[in-house]
């Protein structure tokens, strides 16, 4: 049968198989995990949350992530089990459309990157006017705001969008910025009045106080300057899916070899496979999903 392989001939149905099952076993287990997790935060931010609405809420971005690894990698792990031709089918046209749908994203967001910082800017606005009411994205703004040391979206004026922020609001949170805006430094006792009326001042005055450049800007600028950190960033996610597709490729080739060398399947898969069949080897004799003798 060596000789009749079409495709990589040194790659073994054993190994292929092996290869494949634990492949998509460790994506299986790796999206239940994360499943997990965002089932568990959106309990969380259910029972604390103000406002009505999933903005850039990593809960739901762990859901979805954590569903679409799990329904895609349990499909895999059927089928590399039972050597069912559909479901590897699936499975590999799955993963192939997940990666050209990431690589396209990528691809149209770098063409139109004015574009996509606008809509970026956008919606970070509308996140801002609900900063206190949504806890995960306040999280997730401070954060930012410490780690790339920036204020607001486009510029640190955008928080006069927020209703306690804005000039004509009343407390002392009137006309100023968030805490996490300030040029703090290291062990330093915080202190969260330190953005107080920043937003009726110059810039200029301000600079040494607070953060004045924005969030997008900041961001943007650290991923060019650590394009190779990102490149590997894209590498990792990229070649586990591209090996899962070639190595399911190969798999179904050396399946349907075997369906040829050995006969049909009891799931009659393949309707008109031939009759004519051969004595199964011992390796073959592993795997009860091997085409069997009629």
């Amino acid at each position: 049968m060596a000789e009749d392989v079409r495709y990589c001939a040194r790659c073994s149905y054993v190994f292929l198989k092996i290869a494949l099952v634990v492949y998509s076993t460790v994506f299986w287990m790796i999206g239940s995990f994360i499943f997990a997790i965002g089932i568990y935060a959106e309990v969380e931010r259910q029972r604390y949350k103000t406002l009505e609405g999933v903005f850039l809420a990593p809960a739901i971005m762990l859901i979805v992530l954590g569903l679409i690894m799990f329904v895609v990698s349990f499909i895999g792990v059927l089928a590399s089990l039972r050597d069912n031709l559909t479901l590897l089918k699936v499975f590999m046209y799955a993963l192939a459309l997940c990666l050209m749908l990431e690589l396209l994203g990528g691809i149209l967001a770098l063409m139109f990157r004015n574009q996509t910082l606008d809509i970026l800017n956008q919606n970070v606005r509308k996140g801002m006017m609900n900063y206190y009411d949504d806890l995960d994205f306040k999280n997730i703004m401070d954060f930012v705001q410490r780690k790339f040391q920036c204020c607001g979206g486009l510029e640190y004026t955008d928080w006069t969008v927020n209703m306690y922020h804005n000039c004509s609001a009343p407390g002392p949170l009137a006309c100023g910025v968030p805490y996490t805006c300030c040029n703090s430094k290291p062990n330093e006792v915080v202190n969260t009045l330190c953005g107080y009326k920043m937003l009726e001042k110059e810039r200029f005055h301000i600079s040494d106080i607070i953060y004045v450049r924005g969030c997008t800007d900041a961001v943007f600028i650290w991923l060019m300057d650590n394009y190779k950190t990102m490149a590997g960033l894209l590498l990792g996610i990229f070649i586990p899916q591209f090996f899962g597709v070639i190595v399911t490729w190969l798999y179904i080739t050396r399946v349907e070899d075997a369906i040829v060398e050995y006969g049909v399947y009891q799931s009659n898969l393949i309707e008109n496979a031939p009759q004519q069949t051969k004595k199964r080897g011992k390796v073959a004799k592993w795997y009860k999903c091997m085409p069997v003798i009629d």
